[in-house]
C-alpha cells in the first residue's frame, strides 16, 4: 500500500482528480422507507458535532492500516495511523495536510475537493446540492450512497450505519478503476470540542521565514 493511497483514503480523497471517480449508478426515486432512514442518518449526523475513536482502512489488495480518528464539524477530522504507516492526515476545515513522517514529506490539498466533506459540513444535508443515489437496506442496517452535485467531478461515498443503536460504522469510496476504499470506525464516541491545534499539525519541513 502506497502512503499516498493510505492518507487519502482516509478522507475518501481518492486521488483527487475528476477523472479518478467511478461515475455513480443511476439513480431511481427513494422509497418511504428509503426516505425514513436519511432523514434518521441526517439527524444522526447533524448532533455529531465532535467524536472520536479508532478505524481500519481496508484497500482493494486487502492490506489493513488502524488508527486513531478525530471528527469535529464543521470541516475538522484528524486520522492517525499507527506504526509502521507513520502518516498523519488533518483537515482543519480548509485545508487537508498529510504529514508522512518516514518519507519526511508534507502535502496539502483543499477539503472541498472530497467525498468526506458531505458530512464534515456545518449543516448536513442530503437535499441540497446532494444527491442520494441510492440507499441499501442491510440485516442490522443501512448504507447511503451520496454524492455533491455542484462539484463537476463524478465523487460519491456511501456512508454505512448500524440501527441498533443508530450509529455511523464507516465509509467506502471507489475509483474509476473499481477499486475501493474501506473505512471502517471501529469505536464512534461522541466527546466534547477538541483543541484546533489538533487539527493544523505544522510542517515540520518548512523553511523558517527570514526577516
Amino acid at each position: 500500500m502506497t502512503t499516498r493511497r493510505i492518507a487519502l483514503g482516509a478522507l475518501c480523497l481518492a486521488l483527487l482528480s475528476p477523472a479518478a471517480f467511478a461515475k455513480p449508478a443511476p439513480a431511481g426515486p427513494l422509497t418511504a422507507d428509503d426516505q425514513a432512514l436519511v432523514d434518521k442518518a441526517v439527524a444522526y449526523l447533524d448532533n455529531a458535532k465532535s467524536a472520536r475513536g479508532r478505524f481500519v482502512q481496508t484497500d482493494s489488495r486487502g492490506n489493513v492500516a488502524p488508527g486513531t480518528f478525530f471528527l469535529q464539524r464543521p470541516g475538522k477530522a484528524r486520522f492517525d495511523y499507527d506504526p509502521p504507516a507513520k502518516v498523519i492526515m488533518a483537515s482543519d476545515g480548509q485545508v487537508v495536510s498529510i504529514w508522512n513522517q518516514r518519507l519526511k514529506t508534507f502535502q496539502s490539498y483543499p477539503l472541498s475537493m472530497t467525498p468526506l466533506s458531505i458530512f464534515l459540513a456545518k449543516e448536513i444535508r442530503l437535499d441540497r446540492g446532494i444527491k442520494v443515489v441510492r440507499v441499501d437496506h442491510l440485516a442490522d442496517g443501512f448504507v447511503i450512497t451520496a454524492r455533491d452535485t455542484r462539484r463537476q467531478s463524478e465523487g460519491q461515498i456511501a456512508l454505512t450505519f448500524s440501527t441498533a443503536p443508530l450509529q455511523l460504522r464507516g465509509w467506502t469510496v471507489t475509483d474509476a478503476q473499481g477499486l475501493s476504499t474501506r473505512v471502517s470506525l471501529q469505536d464512534f464516541t461522541l466527546s466534547a470540542p477538541f483543541d484546533a491545534s489538533v487539527f493544523k499539525p505544522a510542517n515540520p519541513y518548512a523553511k523558517p521565514i527570514v526577516r
